[in-house]
């Protein structure tokens, strides 16, 4: 499956928009200006994902995953490599380096950074939808890039594809580059293909 054009365009506008709020909440949370580039999005079909993220990510990966229910059902997930999770938990804290690695405090700014990074992007799907979407809690976890989707199941819903979206953080003048996978069942992503198609009709109906 692909996006046509006028998808791709409507649900890259509709992701930047959960980013700028994103990035608000961040800035505000932190006290640093922090903003998220304009997203590349691409739908795969789930098997394609985990190869892909182990060509792009050489390391380990930093994972926030967090499951969210109702008319919408999937799973979203924050990937950074670990490195960069540091960098990123550095630069949203006042801590120097620290040799002791990806510690209990880095841990929890991720967490905190992956869930309003994905309530953010989820809850427009939600506006879009017109539709009360619940999220779990957010789940970090530390693993290798080509095994992060062997937990992900929904159920009653048969898996075949995810959106893939590379995003890129700044905050203080440095670049932490990371992914988003958003996991669809099938029902909740052909009612989101046509809210989507809905949408560009609406933005270009006079």
């Amino acid at each position: 499956m692909e996006l046509s054009p006028p998808q791709t365009d409507a649900l890259t506008e509709l992701i930047n928009i959960g980013y700028g709020r994103a990035a608000g909440a961040l800035s505000e949370l932190t006290g640093y200006r922090v903003s998220l580039e304009v997203p590349r999005i691409g739908m795969h079909r789930i098997e394609e994902i985990p190869p892909l993220l182990a060509e792009m990510v050489r390391s380990d990966v930093a994972t926030v995953t967090q499951v969210f229910s109702g008319p919408l059902a999937g799973t979203a997930m924050l990937i950074l490599d670990e490195k960069a999770a540091m960098v990123l938990s550095r630069l949203l804290s006042d801590e120097k380096n620290n040799p002791g690695g990806f510690d209990a405090n880095g841990r929890e700014i991720i967490s905190e950074v992956g869930n309003i990074l994905l309530n953010a992007c989820l809850g427009v799907f939600g506006n879009l939808l017109q539709v009360q979407v619940t999220f779990a809690m957010p789940q970090l976890q530390v693993s290798a890039a080509g095994r992060v989707l062997e937990s992900v199941s929904i159920e009653r819903e048969e898996l075949q594809y995810g959106l893939m979206v590379h995003t890129r953080f700044q905050v203080r003048a440095s670049n932490v580059t990371g992914f988003l996978v958003i996991v669809l069942g099938i029902t909740s992503l052909d009612r989101l293909l046509h809210e989507l198609d809905n949408w560009e009709h609406r933005q270009t109906s006079p």
